[in-house]
Formats: structure tokens, sequence, C-alpha cells
């Protein structure tokens, strides 16, 4: 009998499970809120809780599993299964979360960062086409991103190799949270897309309704900034090329140090689609050395959502 995997994708406001096959099928798949207050502490053994509960709820036994995997946010200590610095959750402080899940469910667990194992899910089920090398942007509220390379996840020194939303493609830029200015996450995230939209606006003179419903005081969201460069709004279509210009400069620096197969753009930004892509493209092209530029493919990412609890899933097939 083949066996499965639990594929667990943490995130602040939602916790998001999937049951697969050991090829990487989902075949049942739910969700709870996640409940951060007290410090965050109901999280874990509300995990648990909800496993044992589908695990009979579906008739399955803990042997016909292989192990659970886990995408979070925060700062992963992966030689002891541990997350600490994930505000969003409330988890301040060390988390022991391999050792809490392990012995609630009775099942091997392994955890890595939320980003990291999306971009194992695309690598794996989706845009990545099980490619051995593959780096994958995700464009949201922030930036964020994983590497695989050689098959594995590059982690660096202390887990925080792939920060690639805070690669610097403006020098003296924007301020980014992080402390440091001109990091990607400013200009080709949705509140960095705003912000280049409103200073754009405050240059332009011309006729334009996205200069117009900034002007008026209006919210303005990166999807809106994108359907109206859809429809050939100037100012519009000018942020949506300097949003292109940033990110296709940060992947060729990428491709120029890795040469992956595969780069993939994903995230809510990534709704903008081949449109968002054409200017990436032609960014990528200016500034990556020769031999990527025809070797490394620039891709739309697949799995939209699925891409965490898929991700995390294969983490756990290191049991097999």
């Amino acid at each position: 009998m083949n066996k499965k995997l639990i594929g667990v994708d943490l995130g602040g406001t939602t916790i998001k499970f999937a049951i697969l096959t050991d090829t990487g099928e989902v075949q049942q798949k739910w969700s709870l809120r996640t409940n951060i207050l007290d410090d965050g502490s109901h999280i874990v053994p509300d995990i648990v809780e909800s496993i044992n509960h589908h695990i009979d709820m579906y008739e399955m036994t803990k042997d016909q599993f292989i192990g659970i995997g886990m995408g979070t946010p925060g700062t992963v200590n992966f030689a002891n299964g541990t997350v600490k610095g994930a505000f969003n959750l409330n988890w301040r402080e060390s988390q022991p979360v391999q050792e809490l899940i392990e012995a609630g469910t009775g099942l091997k667990f392994v955890i890595d960062n939320d980003a990291n194992v999306a971009a194992l899910g695309e690598r794996w089920k989706g845009a990545g086409n099980n490619s051995t090398d593959v780096v994958f942007i995700t464009l949201g509220t922030g930036v964020g991103g994983g590497v695989i390379a050689n098959n594995h996840l590059i982690h660096g020194v202390v887990g925080a190799g792939g920060e690639l939303g805070h690669m610097n493609v403006q020098p003296d830029g924007y301020l980014c949270t992080c402390g440091n200015r001109g990091c990607l996450e400013r200009y080709a995230s949705a509140t960095g897309i705003v912000q280049l939209a409103q200073d754009f606006a405050e240059q332009y003179v011309g006729d334009s309704k996205l200069s117009a419903m900034i002007n008026d005081g209006e919210e303005i969201t990166s999807k809106i900034v994108f359907d109206l460069a859809k429809e050939d709004d100037y100012l519009a279509v000018k942020v949506a090329e300097k949003v292109g210009y940033y990110l296709g400069m940060a992947a060729a620096n990428v491709g120029n140090i890795l040469n992956p197969e595969f780069i993939v753009i994903g995230g809510g930004v990534s709704a903008a689609g081949e449109f968002l892509l054409d200017f990436v493209k032609t960014s990528f092209e200016k500034f990556a050395f020769p031999t990527v530029r025809e070797s490394t493919s620039l891709k739309l990412a697949e799995l939209g959502n699925d891409a965490g609890i898929i991700g995390a899933a294969s983490l756990a097939k290191k049991f097999m």
C-alpha cells in the first residue's frame, strides 16, 4: 500500500492542511482559523487536534502515513524543529513545534520557512517541472523567495538564505522594514507598487485614470494598477514597466549567480500574469549574462494557494 503525506501551511490567519499521495497528488484538503491569542499557545495544539481528528474521520490509521511537513513564518531552527520570531503568530520566543507535534500525533515531523516550502511545492508539482535548480520569487504584501540548487534548499548559515526580497535594486531608495534602503520588496510587493504609483502620480500632469484616483484620495491596490495598465492607462503602464524593470533586474542577478533552469514568479501580485511577466523578461534579458539569458527560463507559478501544502508535504518525503 502506498503511504500518504500530510502537508501543513501555517499562516497568520489560516492554517491549511492536506493529505497527499507520495507522488504529490492532493486527496483531501481542509483549513482552520489561526488562533494567535495567548502568545500563540493554541496554534500547535489546534494543529495536533485537527490532524488526529481528520485521520479518524477518514477512517485511516497512523501507520498509513510517512510523516508531516509544515511551512511556517518566522526563523526556523532545522536541527531541533523550533520556530521563533514569527510575529504574526505571536511567537516571539522559541517554540518547540517538532517536539510537540510528534508527541501529539505519533508521526514524524519536519518544518521549514513558508517561502522555502512554497518553492518546494512549485518545484515538485508546479512550474518548476521537478528540476534540480529552481528559484521561486513570491510577490505579496512583501517579497519572499526560496532557492533550490542541485536538489537542495539553500538555507545559509543561520537560515537567512533565499531572502530575495532584500536584494538591493535601487541604492539609497525607499526605506525597507528591514532597515536598509532600496530592497526589491519596496518596489515589487503589493505595498511597494502602490508607493511607486503614488510617487509617479505626484510628477505626472497628463491624462490618467490612475492619477485621478490617487489625486482624489481613492484607495489604490496593486491589482488596480495592473488592471488600468492593461487598459493602456499611461501612468499605470509606466508603473508596471518600472515594477517589471526591478523584478527583471533581480531575476537576472539571481540567474547570474545560480543559473537555475527556472525562475518562478508567484504570489498575489503575479495574478497580473503574462502582462507583468513580459516587462520582467525585457529587463531580465537586459541584465542577464548571455549564457544565463539562453538557459534560464522565467515562468509564472502554477499552484496558487496549494504551493505551501504541497511543498510542506514534500519535506516529509525525507522519511521515506
